[in-house]
């Protein structure tokens, strides 16, 4: 099992550098492009299937374990190790990373991007598929970082190549962004390191911070938790994400909000929480009170951009949307609490799964009508997507209402346990102060259910198509091959939670109370 996940973690950058390579002659199809997108499916598929392998292999009876580990010493000066391996916490990343990189593959594969050549598109697809991957693998400080920054330089490039109208300043202003929330965070990581004496993280979460003094864990929480927050997005600096989504070609867009995001609330869980409890309980409330502003904020946006006349841009829209979502997230971690960081976690997977599934339908939509522009949508009787699409309006409502939390679907579960584990946070943290911030977090789910239902009625609904107005596709069957799966794991999160709950549990448990692995 550790030479599978080091597979896992490899397999992407290896296929990266023969994307970049010329076809074997017997490869090429009907054109070299076609061969370097069939490759990209091929690679992306073997990698998950890997994980699907990994995933039944895991010992489901010990979730908290680290399984499939690999150690090799990499830096001796430094006490630098290549540590890889997964608990409950991680594999489910992993295997909706390995899935996402596959769906938008198979995407590509039929609806290519316009841009530069497809080598380079299929090339960077995989480094960000092996940097995010490795994300969620590594267990060491030094290893994190880099995997974490990896992604960087391939998303500027998916974003500023071949995304839409305005892509070079959104690019510009993501990688700005994040890279100067990385320089503070190393900070903070090397604080941890040379302090402890290891970059071990498994070390460091078992000594749970007995071996850091408070003072040292409250600076290396803010410098840490500073670039951790620019990547979820936290409010208020969450001002690259709409640009960025926004710009980004179809793909682009599934990838930063499924994976990328999930980056910055797993580092909180796997080093901040177990390393530095001390000086993530100093911060807790004001964690927690940014990421409610977040969930009012980005739900407020969402009903000024539906609202007719504004103008307002349906992948912007989405794209606000996850800053609310991704408070659910903030607020379950700030409770320091199993509930808490159990619904954090499941609202991380929901996310990815539903939001994935938005943006695919949504670049679907803009490929048909030309624009992603909700008032040209709606026009005198509606983009009437019920008449003129049926399946694609109806997917679109079904990602809608998963989207809002309605029970019996992914997106209930997290958000639900996020707001419980307010109700009763960790001790030392103030009851009343939480039971605020659950409060403000209900009254955002009612927002996000009024603007999610606005969405549908202006682009599903209306009148018949006039006469002369040119029919649009439904959904085609390469659509039909990338979404699916999207749909009926929102389903089966949804229905069973306890699949993904009973994952996380233990390994959750083990993570905030430190002790033996």
């Amino acid at each position: 099992m550790q030479f599978l996940l080091a597979f896992i973690v490899a397999g992407p950058l290896l296929g990266a550098v023969a994307a970049l390579l010329p076809a074997p002659p017997g490869l090429k199809g009907k054109s070299p492009d076609q061969a370097v997108l069939r490759h990209g499916v091929t690679v992306t598929g073997v990698i998950l299937l890997a994980a699907i392998v990994l995933a039944l292999g895991f010992d489901h009876a010990h979730p908290s374990r680290m399984q499939a580990t690999t150690d090799i010493s990499w830096i001796r000066a430094l006490d630098v190790r290549i540590h890889l391996g997964v608990d409950g916490i991680s594999l489910p990343l992993l295997v909706l990373t390995a899935l996402l990189a596959f769906l938008c593959a198979l995407y590509s594969y039929f609806k290519m991007p316009s841009g530069p050549s497809p080598k380079a598109f299929v090339a960077l697809l995989l480094v960000l598929e092996s940097g995010t991957l490795a994300t969620f693998a590594v267990l060491d400080l030094v290893l994190f970082f880099l995997a974490f920054e990896t992604v960087l330089i391939p998303m500027y490039f998916l974003i500023a190549r071949w995304g839409g109208a305005g892509r070079r300043a959104a690019a510009w202003k993501f990688i700005l962004y994040t890279l100067l929330g990385s320089v503070v965070m190393l900070l903070g990581l090397l604080l941890i390191g040379v302090k402890a004496g290891t970059f071990d993280m498994v070390a460091l979460a078992t000594d749970n911070g007995r071996g850091l003094t408070t003072s040292v864990q409250v600076i290396a929480v803010l410098a840490i938790g500073l670039g951790l927050a620019v990547k979820t997005p936290m409010w208020p600096l969450h001002s690259w994400l709409p640009d960025a989504h926004t710009a980004a070609p179809t793909v682009g867009s599934v990838l930063l909000a499924g994976v990328l995001l999930k980056m910055g609330t797993y580092g909180f869980v796997r080093i901040v929480l177990p390393i530095a409890p001390d000086g993530m309980r100093t911060f807790a409330p004001y964690l927690a009170a940014f990421a409610v502003a977040g969930i009012i904020y980005g739900s407020l946006a969402c009903l000024a951009l539906v609202r007719p006349g504004s103008k307002g841009d349906l992948k912007r829209l989405i794209a606000y949307s996850s800053v609310g979502h991704m408070g659910f997230v903030l607020l379950g971690i700030a409770t320091m609490t199993p509930t808490g960081v159990n619904g954090a976690l499941f609202a991380n997977i929901a996310h990815g799964l539903v939001t994935g599934l938005l943006f695919f339908l949504v670049g679907a939509v803009k490929d048909r009508y030309g624009t992603a522009d909700l008032d040209t949508l709606a026009g005198a009787t509606g983009a009437a997507l019920y008449g003129r699409a049926p399946r694609l309006g109806a997917l679109l409502a079904f990602a809608a209402v998963a989207s809002l939390g309605l029970p019996g679907l992914a997106g209930f579960w997290g958000e639900m346990l996020a707001l419980f584990g307010a109700f009763a946070p960790a001790e030392g943290l103030s009851r009343p102060a939480f039971l605020t911030f659950m409060a403000i977090g209900a009254f955002g789910t009612l927002l996000t259910a009024a603007y999610l239902l606005l969405v549908v009625r202006r682009v599903c609904m209306g009148g018949p198509r006039p006469a002369g107005e040119t029919a649009i596709a439904d959904v085609q069957g390469y659509e039909f091959a990338a979404w699916t799966p999207l749909v009926a794991l929102t389903v089966l999160a949804g229905l069973w939670p306890a699949v993904l709950l009973g994952l996380t549990d233990p390994a959750v448990q083990q993570l905030l109370a430190g002790g033996p692995r």
